[in-house]
């Protein structure tokens, strides 16, 4: 699985591999998300637990179906590790959680080992360190990642490398357009000085922040929505020039390129790529849905040639 060349140490006491070295950006995020584990297990206790939540989604329910049995699946910036945990689940293809939070990846084995998941295997480092053999892996997840580095673009060079032919990569990004009404509140809370006021009035206006839910949830998306110290923004154009310049083949995307309803099932076996126009304007529309109010992020499904 790994490199010949890259340093690879377990962990005394803790079954969790730390492999190559941490540059500055990512030791940045690191201490970040020590201090803001993202997301948080809330209230779950057992994987019965996790798999509500993950059936509960229409995506990622479908997602673990696609998966099967049998295949190499890693999640790159897996955080607390709650979506390569539910892959595992039930299954016998082989999960690495990768993250560069030693913290977060403890939150997650600690779970995975109190519900006996035993098929994930937990790994500490840089994605930038290029750690992994080149394909290696069936699926290749990132999401919510790439824009937290110093270069999306080098990021997904790397991590596309890791899939085999045929392999699958799915990635989600912050987008230029569907995140703008977060983008707007960031404005706000820097303006207003960050203080008290500020997060009070920006709490009142996100959608997340008013839902009934519990205070450490609300406390992780704040954290993670408005004080992360490396953010970048994209859109569905750079991406597929992305896919093109790293022999990927465009599979399909949320929200879709050609204007099209979104057909979840139907996900992982093809699409259109739509044109400019289809794509700008299916990217405006996050604005007004679920995908702008939840942060904006954008997801694009490729298979490496």
């Amino acid at each position: 699985m790994f490199k010949k060349n890259v340093s690879v140490k377990k962990l005394e006491f803790e079954n969790i591999i730390q492999v190559g070295k941490k540059r500055e950006t990512a030791e940045l995020v690191e201490n970040f998300y020590t201090e803001n584990p993202f997301p948080n297990y809330d209230d779950m206790e057992t994987i019965q637990d996790l798999q509500k939540k993950i059936e509960g989604n229409a995506f990622t329910s479908n997602f673990k179906r696609f998966c099967g049995f049998g295949n190499n699946i890693i999640e790159v910036g897996s955080g607390t590790s709650q979506l390569s945990i539910a892959l595992a689940s039930g299954t016998n293809n082989k999960i690495v959680a990768f993250d560069p939070t030693l913290e977060s990846l403890r939150l997650g084995l600690n779970f995975a080992e109190k519900n006996k998941i035993d098929n994930v295997t937990f790994v500490n480092g840089d994605l930038f360190s290029d750690s992994f053999i080149p394909g290696y892996f069936d699926i290749v997840w990132c999401s919510g990642v790439l824009h937290h580095t110093e270069s999306a673009k080098e990021g997904f060079k790397l991590i596309a490398n890791w899939a085999r032919p045929d392999g699958y990569i799915i990635i989600g990004l912050y987008n230029l357009y569907g995140r703008l009404r977060t983008v707007f509140r960031q404005f706000l809370f820097r303006l207003l000085g960050k203080g008290k006021l500020a997060r009070a009035i920006v709490s009142f206006l996100d959608p997340i922040l008013r839902k009934d839910i519990s205070k450490q949830k609300k406390l992780a998306w704040f954290q993670d929505q408005y004080e992360h110290p490396v953010e970048s923004l994209h859109t569905l154009d750079e991406v597929l020039d992305w896919f093109d310049e790293n022999n990927v083949e465009f599979i399909s995307s949320i929200p879709s390129c050609d204007m099209n309803a979104v057909d979840y099932e139907d996900m992982f076996n093809g699409g259109n790529r739509g044109d400019l126009p289809t794509r700008i304007f299916s990217q405006i529309a996050m604005l007004f849905s679920s995908l702008g109010s939840e942060g904006g992020l954008f997801l694009v499904i490729g298979r490496k040639k």
